[in-house]
């Protein structure tokens, strides 16, 4: 299923895939903060080492499946799959966007 998406979320979808952390500022502010699994990164050093972490511990992809804005937020129903239990999961990746960029990330079950 293909979902339009802002810009800047696109891009951090189609990184992940790709397993770039080096694509990360292009995607994220600066100051940005991202929240999984109970604990919370900020700035675009700490995000990078999350998404070190998370790649090789999981070896995951991502499809966004849907999209719905809330609250100033963009709630995206997205369909992890990789090396984990119960794999396939649909998780929402809630996103603040603020001057094109995520200015946050908060990834629910």
């Amino acid at each position: 299923m293909s979902v339009h998406l802002p810009k800047a979320i696109e891009l951090f979808m189609s990184s992940e895939n790709a397993h770039d952390a080096e694509a990360l500022a292009a995607c994220f502010a600066s100051d940005a903060t991202v929240r999984d699994e109970g604990r919370t990164r900020a700035g675009l050093t700490d995000i990078a080492a999350w998404r070190r972490e998370t790649t090789e511990k999981y070896h995951h992809a991502v499809e966004p499946v849907a999209v719905a804005e809330r609250d100033g937020k963009t709630i995206v129903a997205t369909r992890v799959s990789g090396d984990f239990p119960g794999s396939p999961i649909t998780l929402d990746f809630v996103f603040r966007l603020e001057n094109g960029k995520i200015s946050s990330l908060e990834i629910q079950s």
